[in-house]
């Protein structure tokens, strides 16, 4: 009895540390954004969220985040079965090559797309400039860097799925005479399909969120040629001293954490 209540005692502590914990991170941060868009009243809250430059910023943020996903659920998924499927040589490098976005900072991932993609000095940016190509500071660069960040996030949730199902299906399809592309679309979709909609949530989740890579890359320009996604409107304005900072910050924050929930509640129902 005395070790059972001993048990109970830590969990309930554990579970007080994880909840403040959460909640100095998350919920007060929260708590204060939602505050001051409560305090600046309704009004603001039209204006700042309705302004041509959060209309312009969110195709932009859209654009980039739906590209982005959709790149990496193509290269994530593909990734996964071939690291899962294949024994290829240097699979261990590739599968830590491919944790790389997470290690290394997004500002130095952006700087490494101007280094290669800039229109003056850059590898391959001078002879797409001189074609009519412009990827840094325009719409391609700011994609490009959003799907390097958040490219883990499908290829993460979808291989160990691909590892704990095996291969006795697929094997037993090909027995069968099932193309490679039936056997997916057949028997490897149907398996990865809870993870791969969460791993293709959290994906948009960080494309919605990224900031450093997108900086680099997109020069921030506002007015004409804008390039500033969300997050960047929302540095420029807080910069700026203006208002309709943290009213594009709550609606920024409350669409990622509604698909995170639905995805989570999705996940589970499964």
């Amino acid at each position: 009895m005395a070790s059972l209540a001993v048990l109970r005692r830590s969990r309930i502590g554990l579970r007080t540390l994880a909840v403040a914990y959460v909640g100095l991170l998350a919920a007060v941060p929260l708590a204060v954004i939602v505050g001051r868009v409560v305090g600046d009243g309704w009004s603001e809250l039209v204006d700042a969220l309705s302004s041509p430059e959060a209309v312009t910023a969110y195709r932009l943020t859209a654009e980039v985040s739906v590209v982005a996903v959709v790149l990496n659920a193509v290269f994530g998924v593909g990734f996964a079965i071939l690291l899962t499927r294949y024994r290829v040589p240097g699979r261990r490098v590739l599968s830590a090559l491919a944790d790389l976005p997470v290690a290394v900072s997004p500002i130095i991932a952006g700087l490494a797309l101007v280094l290669v993609y800039g229109p003056v000095n850059g590898w391959f940016g001078a002879g797409l400039s001189d074609a009519g190509i412009k990827v840094i500071y325009a719409l391609p660069g700011m994609i490009l860097a959003t799907t390097f960040v958040s490219f883990p996030l499908v290829l993460r949730e979808v291989a160990p799925v691909l590892d704990e199902a095996g291969t006795d299906m697929e094997q037993a399809a090909k027995v069968l005479g099932a193309s490679a592309w039936q056997q997916f679309v057949r028997i490897t979709l149907p398996t990865i399909r809870p993870a791969l909609t969460y791993g293709l949530v959290l994906s948009l989740a960080r494309s919605l969120g990224e900031f450093g890579a997108v900086r680099v890359v997109s020069g921030g320009i506002s007015g004409d040629g804008q390039t500033q996604t969300l997050t960047l409107l929302i540095q420029d304005k807080y910069q700026q001293l203006e208002g309709g900072t943290y009213q594009i910050a709550l609606l920024l924050v409350v669409v990622t954490i509604a698909a995170i929930v639905a995805a989570s509640l999705r996940k589970d129902k499964r």
